[in-house]
């Protein structure tokens, strides 16, 4: 194994993860707030999980996203 590949692989993905989270995070909040499910002023609760099958690796994070 490499490790210089292996944490410029793992960079590459939560780079790629953390942008792709953010558009879809804040696509479904304006989506809310047009359709009234939400006010926009709430903090929404989040739940995102690291799942590797392969290594028997299953990690969670909760936390809250305040929108003011």
């Amino acid at each position: 194994m490499n490790e210089d590949i292996l944490n410029l692989e793992i960079r590459k993905y939560l780079k790629q993860y953390g942008v792709t989270s953010q558009r879809e995070f804040e696509h479904a909040v304006l989506k809310a707030i047009e359709t009234g499910k939400i006010k926009g002023s709430e903090a929404l609760d989040f739940k995102m999980t690291l799942d590797i099958p392969a290594l028997g690796v299953n990690h969670c994070i909760e936390g809250k996203i305040a929108l003011e």
